[in-house]
């Protein structure tokens, strides 16, 4: 085929692309529906062209459309990594791990259940074997959301929701595929009614085998970025190798899913790279894959459509009836997820709601798309499938795709509208206003510097402040006066735009790299949680996710674990270090705040909103303080590194700035400039580096900040130390309840705990203990106990603590005054102790 046709139809393609967008855009119209429809157009005009005897003028062109290689391998293996890779790379991980019920139940359950409710509906209702039945089931189970996607974004509907469904896109393509690559093999043999038992007991190793795959294949990518520190190019090309091999090897290597594979590597990518690049190198690495995303994207779909025509040209009047089993079954068992799974899964608080008109939605929402197309492809391109089969499959999948694309994505919108989808509610409308006022106040501040700068005409620049302070005045009055707006909502709208501001500032020190992009990450999610938690539980829900924010994770803790029993410290180093750099970054961006509620908040809510949030705050770094300390009791030293950290790299980037004004005012020259900048950068890679944390627990140093063991003897102190173990708890969390055996006692190196017993609380804070009592007094607990802070306990057994307590005089003397709080004669305790021992 002449190069030059095949370089004029491919880059007529990118201009076809180029227009689908901006024309979507104006007929209000999926952009995914706009490229199939294009496509099919085209494939059709090309038929059309070759086949008639009205001109040969145009037979070139196409046959040059017609003859493009487009096989299913083009699909599977260079499109789909690509648009696979891109979404986990810039998918936001740590809050999917927070959805991960109902995503999973959408992206495997809901594949399984419509490759099954489709295969079995067609079993039924043709002569089709059962083998081939469940082939077009896995065919049509993968949807494609992406339409749903982008209109859910342009109606501000819950990010959660948004964010369900695009982890529902990554992972079903992997379970659709590998369901296929099963049923198409019982086919290919000949097998026409499969054992479902053993071809479902396949599909795990199918996905163990493709994450460990795309696992290892990430780490062995991330550790040559990271030699390449300085070679940004080098680093991205990694980047983009990474995915192919991954798939390859997955798919022709180890025998797995090569789509899994992807999922693991973009997601080991996402998780290690913000660490270990540069962070130039990783917005310029996203930026880069998000283009190659956008064109596979629209490649994918405009190419597949091309083939439509070809795969309906064996069309049958009986073959219509099939294609409405397919589409009456497909819509069936994916209602049957979102009606009746979910909902269970709410009840039993495993998934978040999902209200109804949302579900509706994502029912009409769920279009199928070129990876159906691409199965189809491979279907009909195997020579090992009957004929009839092949050409059922072409049809069926075919058939159901359009249907989807012409008849749901045409009238998502609509139906959307219809559900009411498209209003704001009040509390959004309320907010909306809010951001008017807020903007305005901040653009009539700049317009007066600017106009002072520019030294304008008085008699203008006053006419114009007049008629902008006016239009202002209304929109803060309109916010203000919201007769519809209650109180508490007004505070939600307070806590979402002081959140707001906060995702701000990060994104700011961000930039100016006084913080990791690592830990930027984290504390951009951590806001993220707070806006959402305002928006959705207003007050009550804002605290959740701040709690939730210094808490100890269940990773965490899991890493306490294999330090404290296997004795492998490495990852419980790693989350510690981690966790004081986060708590160190919360508490640079807190302080930043309160400035902004004093200067946007008063003027728009007044001063009772503003005080409630000042204290809301004051909570916040209250408690970011509380387990930074506990941090710094057990690691002397090691906050100090990182605050030294901190100042190396804000004056590095002042630095970079005095320089950069410099060149500016032609001050310096290009070559000086560019060697000072690289002075700068080696400087700044020193300062880049974290310091090393030792994790051996410095107990001995923890014991001896405790008034309880002062007097006793270094040798003593020693073995304290290694008897007490460490336990982390969280905000809210329970200890122990009363009427349980007590069996320990408790040491409070950081934090604070709250006792309730008989009607009355006793609050504990650092240096004290509890649980003693009850050992003394050989009963079970008499009070409920729970922590009222992320706090750091030292645990000690019944018979060292008795031990201990015949050899402090200043152990003895608490638990004197402990039990003459009570109301507990406190000789009995101890002498019946003494005499014990």
């Amino acid at each position: 085929m002449d190069i030059v046709l095949v370089t004029t139809v491919i880059a007529s393609l990118f201009f076809v692309i180029g227009a689908a967008e901006p024309l979507a855009a104006r007929l209000r119209l999926p952009y995914s529906v706009i490229l199939a429809v294009l496509g099919v157009l085209i494939g059709a005009g090309a038929t059309f062209f070759l086949r008639t005897e009205l001109t040969d003028a145009l037979n070139p062109v196409a046959e040059a459309i017609l003859g493009l290689p487009i096989r299913s391998n083009v699909f599977l293996y260079v499109f789909l990594p690509t648009l696979i890779f891109q979404a986990t790379i810039e998918m936001d991980i740590r809050r999917m791990v927070d959805d991960w019920v109902p995503i999973l139940v959408l992206a495997v359950v809901a594949v399984v259940v419509a490759t099954l409710g489709v295969g079995y509906a067609l079993s039924w209702t043709s002569t089709i074997p059962l083998a081939a039945c469940l082939l077009i089931g896995s065919i049509v189970s993968t949807t494609d959301p992406s339409a749903v996607v982008s209109i859910f974004r342009s109606l501000s509907a819950p990010r959660r929701l948004a964010r369900i469904i695009e982890g529902e896109s990554l992972l079903n393509d992997a379970a659709a595929i590998a369901l296929f690559g099963l049923f198409m093999g019982f086919v290919m043999l000949g097998m026409p009614d499969p054992d479902l038992g053993d071809a479902l007991a396949q599909f795990p190793m199918l996905i163990v085998g493709g994450a460990v795959t795309g696992w290892v294949a990430a780490r062995f990518a991330v550790w040559l970025m990271s030699l390449f520190g300085r070679h940004e190019l080098a680093q991205i090309s990694l980047s983009v190798a990474l995915p192919y091999l991954a798939y390859i090897g997955a798919e022709q290597i180890v025998g797995a899913s090569g789509v899994i594979a992807v999922v693991a590597a973009g997601l080991t990518l996402n998780l290690t790279g913000p660490g270990r690049l540069p962070p130039q190198s990783w917005t310029n690495l996203r930026e880069l894959w998000a283009v190659l995303a956008h064109w596979a994207g629209a490649l994918i779909f405009i190419l597949a459509a091309l083939l439509i025509p070809r795969l309906l040209e064996e069309v049958r009047a009986a073959d219509f009836v099939l294609v409405g089993v397919v589409i009456v079954a497909a819509i069936a068992a994916r209602a049957v997820i979102l009606f009746g799974l979910l909902p269970l899964l709410t009840l039993l608080r495993a998934s978040p709601p999902v209200e109804r008109p949302y579900r509706v939605a994502i029912l009409w929402g769920g279009l199928r798309g070129a990876v159906t197309l691409a199965l189809a492809l491979a279907v009909t391109e195997s020579i090992l499938v009957p004929v009839e089969i092949k050409r059922l499959v072409g049809i069926l999948a075919t058939g159901f795709t359009l249907f989807t694309l012409i008849v749901q994505g045409t009238t998502l919108r609509a139906v959307i509208g219809w559900l009411g989808l498209d209003r704001l509610s009040p509390i959004d409308e309320a907010l909306s206003r809010q951001v008017v006022a807020v903007a305005l106040q901040t653009v009539r501040e700049d317009v007066a510097r600017s106009t002072e700068n520019y030294d304008l005409a008085h008699d203008i620049v006053r006419s114009e402040a007049i008629r902008f302070g006016e239009r202002l005045d209304a929109a803060v009055k309109t916010a203000e006066e919201s007769a519809d707006i209650l109180d508490r909502d007004r505070i939600t709208l307070g806590l979402i735009a002081l959140a707001g501001h906060e995702r701000d500032t990060i994104l700011a020190r961000m930039r100016e790299r006084t913080i990791s992009a690592r830990m930027a990450e984290q504390v951009l999610a951590n806001a993220d949680q707070l806006i959402e938690g305002a928006h959705s539980g207003g007050r009550s829900g804002y605290q959740r996710a701040a709690r939730k924010s210094v808490a100890y994770g269940t990773v965490f803790r899991a890493a306490v674990i294999l330090h404290s029993r296997l004795g492998l410290s490495g990852p419980l180093a790693r989350m510690t270090a981690d966790r004081f750099e986060l708590l160190l970054s919360q508490r640079l961006i807190l302080r930043d705040l309160g400035t902004f509620i004093e200067g946007r908040i008063r003027r728009i809510h007044g001063r009772r909103v503003a005080d409630l949030l000042r204290e809301l705050l004051a909570r916040r770094i209250e408690a970011v303080e509380t387990a930074l300390e506990g941090l710094r009791l057990q690691y002397p030293g090691y906050a100090e590194e990182l605050e030294r950290r901190f100042i190396r790299r804000t004056a590095l980037r002042l630095e970079e700035r005095e320089y950069a004004a410099m060149r500016e005012d032609g001050l310096i020259g290009a070559e000086v400039y560019t060697a000072l900048m690289q002075d700068v950068a080696t400087r700044r890679a020193a300062a880049e580096e974290r310091p090393r944390l030792d994790i051996a627990l410095q107990r001995i140093e923890l014991v001896r900040q405790f008034p309880l063991f002062t007097d006793l003897k270094e040798s003593t102190l020693k073995r304290l130390g290694r008897a007490l173990k460490t336990r982390y708890v969280n905000a809210g969390e329970v200890l122990f309840r009363k009427a349980t055996p007590a069996k320990s006692v408790y040491f409070i190196a950081s934090g604070a705990v709250e006792l309730e017993m008989a009607g009355q609380t006793w609050r504990l804070g650092r240096g004290e203990m509890f649980g003693q009592m009850s050992i003394l007094m050989r009963k079970a607990h008499r009070a409920d106990v729970r922590a009222i802070a992320p706090s750091t306990l030292l645990v000690l057994d019944e018979a060292r603590f008795r031990r201990l307590l015949n050899r402090s005089a200043a152990l003895r003397e608490a638990v004197r005054a402990s039990a003459e709080k009570r109301g507990i004669d406190p000789d009995t305790l101890l002498m019946d102790d003494v005499g014990e021992a």
